[in-house]
């Protein structure tokens, strides 16, 4: 199978948006969060990811069909202050092409793009992400990674933490 990541370009800003809605609708299992007046869940941080530097927005595609997001910030709260740390805001492969590898080769490309100190956040209560993400960066950095309770907005939840960076010879 063919696993690529695609920068999103500001044109494709709607699809984008539309699978944005795929995912909060399976995330609202655990976020609680309720369709607007409009019928969305709705996604506000969506423009920033063509006004500010430090977001970067990409598809996912298996053997060139969409099947995925991913959303890099440097948005971080264990890392707060670190404005070169990065951060998965979000990771969304759609229900048929989980379990594949899928996941897995992209986190590693995108964690690859971008040397330097991770935050990797979980939904409280998703303890398929919870594994997912320990497995993947456990085997990525060969067990040198911390896990924090960290606050944000929506509450508390697990983080992450762990640097990928390249080592000098």
């Amino acid at each position: 199978m063919k696993i690529e990541l695609v920068a999103v370009k500001e044109s494709q800003k709607s699809v984008l948006r539309q699978m944005i809605e795929l995912y909060e609708y399976d995330m609202s299992v655990y976020t609680n969060e309720e369709l607007n007046e409009y019928g969305y869940y709705g996604y506000s941080y969506l423009d920033y990811y063509w006004n500010e530097s430090n977001r970067f927005a990409y598809f996912i595609r298996c053997n060139n069909a969409l099947c995925g997001f991913v959303l890099v910030n440097d948005y971080c709260y264990a890392l707060r202050g670190d404005r070169e740390a990065k951060s998965i805001a979000e990771f969304f492969i759609m229900k048929k092409y989980r379990r594949l590898g899928i996941g897995k080769d992209i986190a590693i490309q995108v964690f690859s793009l971008f040397p330097g100190k991770w935050e990797v956040d979980q939904i409280p209560g998703n303890v398929v992400s919870y594994d997912f993400w320990e497995n993947v960066i456990d085997e990525y950095t060969n067990g040198s990674y911390e896990k924090s309770i960290i606050d944000t907005e929506d509450g508390k939840k697990q983080a992450i933490i762990f640097c990928n960076e390249v080592k000098q010879a």
